[in-house]
């Protein structure tokens, strides 16, 4: 196999050393990539466990998928009012004392 048929380049990677972007080609034999345009080399990131018993990377802590933290503080009842039946009194009620 010819050189350039192990070699593919990576649509919309941009190198960490020169910032360019599309100049990122990945050896499809060793996963070594390197930038075209600067000559940056590196192997490339593990894709993680590859056996079905591995175990999965965790996921990182966010506000989305942390368990919900119980609070202490005490609950008590709120009654809502609604503004509009503040300001109007009730006519009818005048009239029947």
């Amino acid at each position: 196999m010819s050189n350039s048929h192990r070699r593919r380049f990576i649509a919309g990677a941009v190198c960490p050393r020169c910032s360019a972007m599309d100049t990122i080609v990945v050896d499809t034999r060793t996963d070594q990539r390197e930038c075209v345009s600067c000559g940056f080399s590196e192997a490339r990131p593990d894709a993680g466990p590859t056996r079905s018993d591995a175990v999965p990377p965790q996921e990182p802590r966010t506000r989305v998928n942390r368990p919900v933290r119980r609070s202490d503080a005490p609950t008590e009842a709120v009654r809502l009012v609604d503004p509009r039946q503040d300001d109007r009194a009730d006519p009818e009620s005048d009239n029947h004392h």
